[in-house]
């Protein structure tokens, strides 16, 4: 069980908060490419197979197989976590999560739902092979249906996915890979997040800077930066839910300060950053003072090695970002 003054990092947030819902409720299932013996690629779920056999188990190699093995535990009463070793790994189960498990509610009228959750790491910083480090949270979003969160820490983690879990309908939960093991925080006894709501990091009245996952601590390092040379105040956000986005909280902060900023890994053509700004347009418009930046991926695929740190924003290129709208 967490103790309120243990200090966990993210992989061993996610481990425990598994390790307490299978003990909470017994419909909850895990399982996964690895996860049981080997605890999983990251060790996200080790020693869960030796607590509770008879609901975590390893899976074949097969992540269409993984997904649609989820949709008939969920339609039958279970909750299954399954784990999807790298978040690009998913795409060869998309049909499932588009065409079933997105769907289950609506194609029912509520008759059957899917309270299923895949859990994945997501996201560059770890200098992985091809296909290990891409950031497709706005696909997931496209999706009608499904819930897609990401956490920026190890308490965000533990309650984000103990509420994903608990969940009556399916969540894609991207934990930032570059995260699992960078940074300790105190994690609360039973902590419990509200999906759907955004978290204010740092107020601010001059800009907002809008920023989730890996890219919350790049960007609070640039937003220190800023205000020690320009006395500027800036306003963090995490979104923490990518979808449903908590719109309600950006525009309120945007309508204070006037100029916004979005970072994010994933490339810049059609990426969340987009989204944020068409609803900017939409319902605040005329409180803008400059225009909105975007601080992201280059439209590439995500280099190898070497190339992928200047791939990915660094504190160099969202201060540059935050300087532009607070000098426009």
């Amino acid at each position: 069980m967490i103790e309120m003054t243990e200090r966990l990092r993210v992989v061993e947030a996610v481990r425990e908060t598994l390790r307490e819902e299978l003990a909470a409720d017994d419909s909850v299932v895990v399982y996964g490419e690895d996860i049981g013996r080997a605890g999983g690629v990251f060790r996200a779920t080790e020693g869960l197979l030796e607590a509770y056999p008879d609901r975590v188990f390893d899976a074949p190699v097969a992540e269409a197989g993984i997904v649609g093995v989820g949709v008939g535990l969920a339609a039958t009463g279970l909750r299954p976590v399954a784990e999807i070793q790298f978040q690009s790994f998913l795409y060869q189960g998309f049909h499932q999560l588009v065409q079933h498990v997105a769907r289950m509610r609506s194609r029912t009228r509520g008759t059957v739902t899917c309270p299923m959750t895949i859990r994945m790491p997501y996201g560059g910083g770890i200098h992985a092979l091809e296909l290990h480090s891409e950031s497709f949270e706005a696909g997931f979003a496209h999706v009608p249906g499904l819930t897609v969160v990401i956490p920026a820490s190890p308490a965000e983690t533990a309650g984000l996915l103990r509420s994903a879990i608990r969940s009556p309908d399916p969540v894609v939960f991207m934990e930032p890979t570059r995260l699992y093991r960078s940074v300790r925080e105190e994690v609360p006894d039973e902590h419990e997040i509200p999906l759907g709501e955004a978290r204010v990091v740092d107020t601010g009245e001059d800009a907002t800077v809008i920023a989730w996952g890996s890219m919350l601590r790049e960007t609070l390092d640039a937003v220190d930066s800023v205000e020690n040379e320009t006395g500027a105040s800036i306003e963090v956000i995490d979104p923490r839910t990518i979808s449903p986005l908590d719109t309600e909280t950006i525009i309120e902060s945007v309508q204070k300060t006037g100029r916004c900023v979005v970072v994010h890994e994933a490339p810049k053509t059609s990426g969340m950053a987009g989204e944020i700004i068409a609803r900017l347009n939409e319902e605040a418009f005329f409180y803008l003072e400059a225009p909105v930046e975007r601080v992201t991926g280059y439209d590439v695929p995500v280099p190898l090695f070497a190339r992928e740190d200047a791939f990915l924003p660094d504190r160099t290129r969202i201060e540059a970002g935050i300087e532009r709208v607070l000098e426009s």
